[in-house]
């Protein structure tokens, strides 16, 4: 049974809002990731949402400080590359060399 409560961020019936990156917050930088490709990197403060790191597969929990990863270049295009960002824990992406992604 669908939940009665409605989202008071965006009212129901209005249209998916796609992704701005300016709106994340933090300064991007470039860095190596997993396998040599790179990655635009993020750090973020936190958010109302809970997130799979791919470093530990554990959950960062809403509100906690983290990074934001995404490849800068894709074979379908940015948006693509940004479509596959991924939340990490901090510790986490600095240890992502020693720690392959889980799944």
């Amino acid at each position: 049974m669908p939940s009665s409560r409605r989202s008071r961020r965006r009212p129901y019936g209005d249209g998916h809002v796609p992704l701005d990156p300016d709106r994340l917050g933090g300064l991007t930088r470039s860095e190596s990731g997993p396998g040599g490709q790179t990655f635009a990197v993020r750090r973020v403060r936190g958010s109302d949402k809970s997130y799979r790191c791919p470093g530990c597969d554990q959950l960062v929990a809403p509100g906690t400080p983290h990074v934001v990863a995404w490849p800068t270049e894709h074979l379908l295009g940015a948006q693509a590359g940004l479509d596959e960002r991924r939340h990490w824990h901090a510790a986490c992406w600095q240890a992502r060399e020693r720690r392959r992604p889980t799944r």
